[in-house]
């Protein structure tokens, strides 16, 4: 409740039942109201309130003496209102990123650029060449710094593949150039699963694993022509053929593990057979071509390499294609 005090005018005498009266007004507008006389019936003023906190005043033209207080409420009953808000839907919508997967053939750049070398060679130079025929997954025995039969080896598979115009197994400027700016490495058809994949085309064997190539040789299939000789295990017996490395898709089905062996047209080193007589196996003579009567020729220490890490164990798939 407020205390409301008058502005200090005469006071109004005012009989009970006036007051009664006066007060019923009061309540019945809701107004605010002092009530000051004067001894000669002064006039009375009331004003409505302008706002809650505000006195209502009574004024009178005589003389100020005693105020009059009267009590009214503070505060006014309101019709109130009330709003209810509610919250708009929200759709969260998720993006996807696919992020591809690395490739895992691209390479980087040699660290120290290839210079032309050859068989026989020997030094840092020849060690940056095997490094860089390793990260290009052509395989070779050692990064020793001596340029031997196994580097050649590889140099060969790598122009092979790469087609480069001297298959010779010696580094010429081109295949320098093309060492140092190929992207990626030797890349095999096959994309899935663990199998040998001789590439006919490019005279190569890829060794994959997880449906990537993890090694190259380079090897010598059939030459595709017609042979006529004479049994190397049977004298006399002559042996009348096409020599064809046939395309088709094959397992490992028997082997030999030690040293050479005497087949019915020439020595097989450490052979792994995979359809008939043809098995991949070691030789002394891999060209820069196809050369065999149907095997798949690879050097002797590739073979030893293939047997050392069981990369072609008995049930191995060999996929041929040309």
């Amino acid at each position: 409740m407020t205390r409301i005090v008058s502005d200090a005018r005469p006071v109004l005498s005012v009989e009970p039942n006036q007051r009664r009266g006066v007060l019923a007004a009061l309540a019945s507008v809701s107004l605010v109201a002092l009530v000051a006389g004067c001894a000669n019936s002064g006039a009375v003023t009331l004003q409505q309130p302008q706002q809650d906190s505000q006195p209502v005043i009574v004024t009178s033209g005589t003389t100020p003496t005693t105020p009059i207080e009267v009590t009214v409420p503070s505060t006014i009953p309101r019709t109130t209102t009330t709003t209810t808000t509610v919250a708009p839907t929200t759709s969260t919508t998720i993006a996807t990123t696919t992020t591809a997967a690395p490739d895992p053939y691209l390479v980087t750049p040699p660290m120290f650029p290839i210079q032309t070398l050859r068989k026989g060679d020997s030094g840092e130079r020849v060690a940056d060449l095997q490094n860089r025929l390793l990260q290009l997954g052509f395989w070779v025995d050692a990064a020793d710094g001596h340029y031997g039969l196994a580097t050649s080896q590889a140099v060969m598979a790598f122009q092979k593949y790469f087609n480069v115009s001297d298959k010779s197994g010696r580094v010429d400027q081109a295949t320098a150039d093309a060492l140092n700016t190929v992207p990626s490495k030797a890349r095999p058809h096959a994309t899935e699963g663990d199998l040998i994949e001789v590439n006919k085309a490019a005279q190569v064997l890829h060794i994959i694993r997880g449906g990537q190539a993890v090694w190259t040789l380079n090897v010598s299939t059939g030459s595709g022509n017609a042979y006529t000789e004479t049994s190397k295990k049977e004298p006399g017996r002559i042996l009348k053929g096409d020599a064809q490395t046939p395309d088709g898709l094959y397992q490992v089905n028997r082997e030999r593990a030690e040293g050479w062996w005497e087949g019915e047209l020439g020595e097989l080193y450490r052979p792994k057979y995979f359809r008939g007589g043809i098995a991949v196996h070691g030789s002394n003579n891999i060209p820069n071509y196809p050369a065999s009567h149907g095997c798949v020729r690879v050097s002797t220490p590739a073979m030893d390499f293939i047997w050392a890490a069981n990369l072609m164990p008995l049930g191995m798939p060999v996929w041929v294609h040309s």
